[in-house]
This record gives structure tokens, sequence and C-alpha cells, in this order.
């Protein structure tokens, strides 16, 4: 799982890692033990990638930031639970194939099993399968921009559900203003006139569905000995299994293999549930957590210009204004009241 220390989870399909436990921290040489010998050579330090990290962040951007472009083109040649049984198969065989080059081993106990596949239906099948129906009916650009409510839901999530998440004034500030640009977006003035509503409710139940999820994660896989890596891997895995067993049930085989969509589905499950992951990891090991899940921000502006230039469709004016609110709301209730004598909390 991925990593900010907060529930709300980063794009439309991607996690970070479980935090460790409260009161815990990396070993740092402060800790080392007096006795250590000091005739020890010191360990090497490690590779820097190759690419800089603003590079990798561009490039994880565009990678979700597409993502509703192609769940859209995707659903024109395939039904949603394919598309989504699809991403899941190429998104898995992925981080598979980054476990076997690591030589990570799969979790273990039956607890750890049992609370991945929780969290495989709620991070995974569900709210991807959502925003696949949801795309059926609504434009990609708007599918996008929901996906930027998760942040909100989180916080008033974990105002319920985790004792030390605590509202600060600037915190509900943030999620109020984050729904007023949710009613912004919808055309509430209007009566929401010309949205289709089940489309619209399903794509923001897919990003309810995110924060759910990670504070399910929260309290059960925190202390997990198992590497992010591995749980996550093995988490697609049983998102999988899940939707395997479902699509037969609600769809039939396709007659054929259109190429765009599938070129669509592939590329939607190997960069944007695969590599982006590992390129997130390496983001939230370099620059931190906190940096690295700013790229949220750039999300919905990223799949509103690619809904519009890619895919033609219309944008009226309230649709880029009430983002915006969205987005500034989003950044308030991801924000930390300062401690006496200390920096701001990640």
């Amino acid at each position: 799982m991925s990593a900010p220390a907060n529930p709300s989870p980063p794009p439309p399909a991607e996690f970070p890692a479980p935090p460790r436990p409260a009161g815990t921290a990396a070993p740092s040489p402060a800790a080392t033990p007096a006795s250590a010998p000091t005739s020890a050579p010191a360990p090497a330090p490690a590779a820097r990638p190759r690419l800089d990290w603003r590079i990798r962040f561009g490039a994880l951007s565009l990678i979700w930031g597409f993502s509703f472009l192609l769940i859209k083109v995707g659903t024109e040649g395939y039904a949603p639970f394919q598309v989504t049984l699809g991403r899941l198969l190429s998104g898995t065989a992925v981080l598979a194939v980054a476990m076997a080059v690591r030589r990570e081993r799969l979790p273990r106990g039956i607890r750890t099993w049992g609370h991945l596949a929780v969290a495989a239906f709620f991070l995974n099948a569900l709210p991807f399968s959502l925003f696949a129906y949801a795309e059926l009916t609504i434009p990609s650009t708007l599918a996008g921009i929901c996906n930027a409510t998760s942040p909100l839901w989180g916080m008033l999530l974990s105002l319920v559900a985790l004792s030390e998440d605590r509202p600060t004034r600037r915190r509900v500030a943030g999620l109020g203003l984050g729904f007023l640009g949710v009613l912004t977006v919808l055309g509430a003035w209007q009566g929401f006139s010309g949205l289709d509503l089940s489309g619209t409710a399903m794509a923001l139940l897919a990003s309810l569905s995110y924060p759910i999820g990670w504070i399910y994660v929260r309290r059960t896989l925190a202390g997990s000995s198992s590497s992010t890596l591995s749980l996550t891997g093995s988490q697609l895995f049983l998102g999988t299994a899940q939707i395997a067993l479902v699509t037969p049930l609600f769809t039939s085989a396709p007659d054929g293999f259109p190429l765009l969509p599938t070129l669509a589905v592939a590329a939607l499950g190997a960069l944007g549930t695969g590599l982006a992951v590992l390129v997130q990891y390496g983001l939230v090991e370099e620059v931190g957590p906190t940096t690295a899940q700013m790229v949220t921000y750039f999300i919905p502006v990223i799949a509103t210009a690619a809904g519009v230039v890619v895919l033609g469709e219309r944008l009226s004016w309230n649709t880029p204004v009430g983002a915006l609110v969205v987005l500034a709301g989003a950044a308030l209730t991801q924000s930390r009241a300062r401690r006496a004598g200390a920096g701001a909390q990640p």
C-alpha cells in the first residue's frame, strides 16, 4: 500500500505504503548503540535514480491524468468490467515482474491476505469499475474532477474513524470550500441540468471508496512486516481475482479485440496501475510523502486538458472554476496546524 500518513488516497488508482506504527521512526545513525564497533565499514550510499525526481513527478502526473481518457477509450470497445479486468491484469503483471526481479516474497498469514482482499475491493475493484461505468455517460473531464474530491472524503471520514486526526478550523474550512467547488462543477444553481446524475454519482462514489480503503489499510496493515511492493502486488492480484469472478456474470465475451480500446486498456494497467506505483514509491523514498502526494493536484488539470484536446469534450466555465475551488479545498484539508517550536507536520 502506499504512502501518505493521512488517509486520503492518491489518484485513481494507486497507493503508497502503509505508514509505520505511531511512535516509531526509521533507524538513524544517532540511534546506533554506543557499543557498535567503530571499525565497521560505512554502508555504501544508495544509488541515485538516473532521472531527476521532477521529471518522474511530471511523468506520474501525466500518466494518472491521462487515465480517465484511457478509460473512456477502453469503454468504446469493452464493457466496464472488462476494462477493469484488463487494467488489473496488466498492472498485476508489471508488479509481478518487479517482485521477481527484486526477489520479493509474498505476504504470510491468512489474516494479512484477508485484509488485503478487503483493501483490494475498496482501492481497486470497486473504484476502477465505478469509474469505468461512470464514463459511459459522463465526460472524462468530469470523472477526473470527481476523483479530486478524494482528499475531501478522506478528511471527513478520518474525523470519524481516526481518533488521532483532530479537526482544525483550516481543515474544516477546506472541507466546506471543496464541496462548494463540487457544487460549482455540477452546476447546482441550474438544477444540475444536462448532468447525468447516475454517472456522476458513480464517479463520486469511486472517489469515496479510496479513503475508505486507506483508513482500513491504516488500521489493519500498518504494522505488516512484508514490503510495500509485496503487499501492493498481492493486493492487485486479489483485485484481479475478484473482478475475474464477477465479469462473466455481467458481461459476455467480446466479439473481437479492437486495436485502440485494447491498447488503451493495456496502457491503463501497465502504466497507470503498474509502472506508476513503482515511480511513486521512488518519489516517496526520495522526496517524502508530502511532496509526492502533490501529484494529486495536477491530475484533474491534465485530465481536463486531455479530454478537451484529444477527445473534443465540451467545457463550460463552471467546470474549471469549480475544479480550482475543489483543489484549493483539498489542499486546505491536507494542511496541519503548526506545533509550537516545530515545523508543519508531514
